[in-house]
């Protein structure tokens, strides 16, 4: 019972930090300036408007029996309440109004039409308090004359109710906007931090993260900004060493092939060739391997140029297009991406016949599809094959080489990039590869 109940409250709350502290901050506020409403409605403006109206009604009942008792002095009567209490009389002998003039949602005419009720009865009162602005218009049957009064509507209803509610409401939303205010500034730093965060888990530099806000998240962003630094060290000292070993040893390589050039027995010369044709291959793969782990700055890519670029470059009629595609555009890195998709198009090639490739624009992601009608993976295998140096062989021609390195490098490139690979089986009966990126 308790966990559904906990459940909605987190499914109603606001998922952003900067809400939910305004709603810590203003919660308080308003449920008191709720129950202060409350309280100063029931007991004391409900109560002292209904005082005046009774005391109203009162005077009205008196006149009603004076004018009884003594009609002689009727000038003298009206004109002692117009000085003295404000009120307008007349008194004439005209039909009784048979519509009700009252307001059924308003405090003032409920108050009023309970007082006026109880006092001079069901039938025998009628009264208007929206016709004029600063008075009430409240006529009473008395024998075959109607008592005509205007009174002023300070005498019906309490005044300060509005000022009541300015003075509670207005103070309430100053010190709602200034929550706002500092509440901003404080949750800035910490959007700041998370878009740092963001950018360095694509594979940015972020060079231009200044540190800010209170001291718990300058302690946070500066231990992240150490954290950053340390892991680009280890992958530039990673890089750096791979591509160093992978060039020393073309030196020796190119030296031995000068050698064997030299040699007389052309057979052993031909096989010996071939294996060093075969390492100086993979010296390539660890070179590009190497290249993925350095920094290029990120710009906005255009999908479409990048891929009808990669065609040209093929310039292979088993390339195929399955649609013209909209306009894509992302923030990338241009050379990653199109080493990435080489990767993906070269593996179909070299496996298959042809490679089709299709491209669907969706909510803020693309969806990039590659098909090929090779002989495909396993799919117990689709996770090994993207580990480094793992080579599946049994699936793939024999005859080709590699160190195992291209899936990896596709997606270490697309995970930078926040995006996702995905493989499947082809409808060509072949390998599918599907590449989700943002934008």
């Amino acid at each position: 019972m308790f966990s559904g109940f906990n459940n909605f409250i987190k499914y109603i709350l606001p998922k952003r930090l900067f809400y939910r502290a305004l709603i810590i901050v203003a919660a308080p506020t308003i449920i008191l300036q709720i129950i202060i409403t409350i309280v100063f409605y029931d007991s004391i403006w409900i109560k002292a408007n209904k005082n005046i109206t009774r005391s109203l009604v009162n005077q009205l009942k008196t006149i009603e029996e004076v004018y009884q008792n003594d009609k002689k002095n009727l000038d003298f009567f009206t004109d002692s309440y117009k000085n003295n209490f404000n009120f307008e009389i007349g008194i004439k002998q005209e039909a009784f109004p048979n519509t009700s003039g009252e307001r059924k949602f308003s405090p003032m005419d409920r108050s009023l039409r309970r007082e006026l009720k109880s006092v001079f009865g069901t039938n025998n009162y009628w009264f208007n308090t929206s016709k004029f602005k600063n008075a009430v218009e409240i006529k009473i049957r008395s024998g075959s004359d109607v008592i005509k009064f205007l009174v002023p509507k300070e005498m019906v209803s309490a005044s300060s109710v509005r000022l009541f509610v300015l003075w509670t409401t207005l103070p309430s939303l100053v010190l709602i906007i200034i929550a706002l205010i500092f509440l901003k500034n404080q949750t800035k730093p910490m959007v700041k931090l998370a878009k740092a965060a963001e950018r360095f888990g694509k594979g940015d530099y972020v060079n231009d993260f200044k540190v800010s806000g209170s001291q718990e998240i300058r302690k946070a962003a500066f231990e992240f900004d150490r954290m950053a630094k340390r892991i680009n060290r280890h992958l530039n000292q990673r890089a750096e060493m791979l591509s160093g070993i992978s060039h020393d040893l073309r030196t020796p390589l190119t030296r031995l092939k000068l050698q064997l050039a030299m040699l007389k027995q052309k057979d052993i010369s031909e096989k010996m060739s071939k294996d060093i044709d075969e390492m100086e291959k993979m010296l390539n793969d660890y070179l590009q391997f190497a290249k993925t782990q350095t920094q290029e700055g990120t710009t906005r890519v255009n999908l479409n140029f990048l891929l009808s670029s990669l065609k040209k470059d093929f310039n292979n009629e088993k390339l195929i297009f399955e649609n013209k595609f909209e306009d894509v555009e992302l923030q990338g890195r241009p050379t990653a991406l199109k080493r990435s998709f080489e990767n993906i198009i070269q593996n179909g090639l070299t496996y298959g016949n042809k490679v089709h490739i299709d491209v669907q624009k969706g909510n803020k992601r693309v969806l990039v599809t590659v098909d090929d009608d090779g002989p495909g993976i396993p799919e117990d295998q689709y996770k090994n094959v993207f580990k480094p140096f793992f080579r599946l062989d049994k699936s793939r021609s024999l005859n080709q080489s590699g160190v195992g390195l291209g899936l990896a490098i596709v997606e270490d490139i697309i995970n930078s990039h926040g995006g996702n690979i995905q493989l499947g089986k082809s409808k060509y009966k072949g390998l599918q590869v599907k590449v989700s990126l943002p934008f």
